[in-house]
């Protein structure tokens, strides 16, 4: 067996093919069946599952560094909304005579602020290409320059996810500035097309959609490639024994700083995909709230087992959306009460509960006939 193809084994690699063709393919065909077909997806619920794709990818981030690393980041929803303003940039600059004030190279809202010419931040992004790339350089270069101070200097636990959360904060108030020339607290929005694609057009969305399950089974494959490789093993041990790694002559710096950097890119393809999807990108995504709640997705699916962080991103995610329906006042209580039930309940998460329960199931009795 090839190193590669030993990264998940032939069971697992006939999960993972199965469930990335019904996701990939299953959700297109039955959202393309007639609407009075039970089968029928609505269009209105390609861009939700498209969304839940993004936040697994999210989530795949964040256990990457917390569950193999032990670095408790609660600071991702940073480089989740740097990738989506990347993304959202691109997207305003398509608009063009077609806003509300009809301005060819100003966005509406700098139009409105009475701005004289375009940033000079914002030259390039006219292009999807270079908007792709930043999606992922910017929030790679916050990390690995953020990381490089706070490794080096041997931060970590407790102080470590303050200033991780100090971080987000921060960028969320420079993001409200209307001076920062991102739209300040009404944030990016009103998009009209993607690559000359129709945003609203049903065929757009499918395509936004497969882009996401696309990157969501490559964001898996990575990072399973990267904690079963020996950099993984000390990855697990940085987690449990930093000291003694750091011990052994190992580099302990060098080891977080390439997790938390990979972790960062991540996070910004998430969020890049995520904005098309849902049409806006403010900065309430730079909320503190945001980046706890990615934790207890991970939390909840089981760190340290990326499974487990795509299965808690999805369930989570899937309460969140049926519970702000049915009764929004509640939702934060019902989040609340979820992460303290599963510290105290269910510190390896869902899956670590199955297996719990598997490994009670009583043996089958000698000579019976398998079921």
């Amino acid at each position: 067996m090839t190193p590669f193809a030993s990264v998940l084994g032939p069971r697992g690699w006939a999960a993972f093919l199965g469930i990335g063709l019904v996701l990939l393919v299953g959700v297109p065909i039955l959202n393309l069946l007639p609407a009075s077909s039970p089968f029928h997806i609505p269009n209105y619920l390609v861009p939700l599952l498209g969304k839940y794709a993004c936040y697994a990818i999210l989530a795949l981030a964040m256990d990457l560094v917390w569950g193999y690393a032990g670095i408790l980041s609660l600071g991702h929803g940073a480089f989740f909304a740097l990738g989506g303003y990347c993304m959202g940039m691109y997207l305003m600059r398509q608009i063009g005579t077609r806003g509300v004030y009809g301005h060819p190279v100003l966005p509406d809202f700098m139009v409105f602020l009475n701005w004289k010419e375009l940033p000079w931040y914002w030259h390039g992004f006219d292009w999807f290409i270079f908007a792709a790339f930043m999606a992922l350089a910017v929030p790679a270069l916050l990390a690995f320059v953020f990381g490089w101070f706070a490794f080096r200097s041997r931060v970590t636990g407790v102080y470590l996810s303050i200033i991780t959360q100090a971080l987000t904060f921060a960028l969320l108030l420079a993001f409200f500035r209307n001076d920062m020339g991102f739209g300040g607290n009404n944030g990016l929005t009103d998009f009209k097309d993607i690559l000359g694609f129709e945003m609203q057009a049903p065929a757009t969305r499918r395509g936004l959609y497969v882009a996401s399950i696309l990157a969501l089974g490559l964001s898996f494959l990575a990072c399973r490639v990267i904690v079963t490789s020996r950099l993984g093993k000390v990855l697990l041990a940085v987690r449990d024994a930093e000291s003694r790694v750091r011990f052994l002559g190992y580099s302990v710096t060098n080891a977080k700083l390439f997790a938390f950097t990979v972790s960062a890119i991540l996070a910004g393809l998430a969020g890049a995909l995520y904005v098309p999807q849902v049409g806006i990108i403010n900065p309430s995504e730079f909320s503190p709230a945001n980046s706890i709640e990615i934790a207890i997705w991970v939390a909840v699916g089981g760190r340290g087992t990326l499974v487990g962080a795509i299965l808690g991103a999805g369930l989570v995610n899937w309460f969140k959306t049926w519970l702000t329906g049915a009764a929004p006042e509640i939702w934060l209580f019902f989040l609340g009460a979820l992460f303290i039930l599963v510290t105290l309940a269910m510190p390896a998460g869902v899956i670590g509960l199955a297996k719990q329960l598997r490994r009670k199931r009583p043996p089958a009795a000698a000579g019976a006939p398998a079921e």
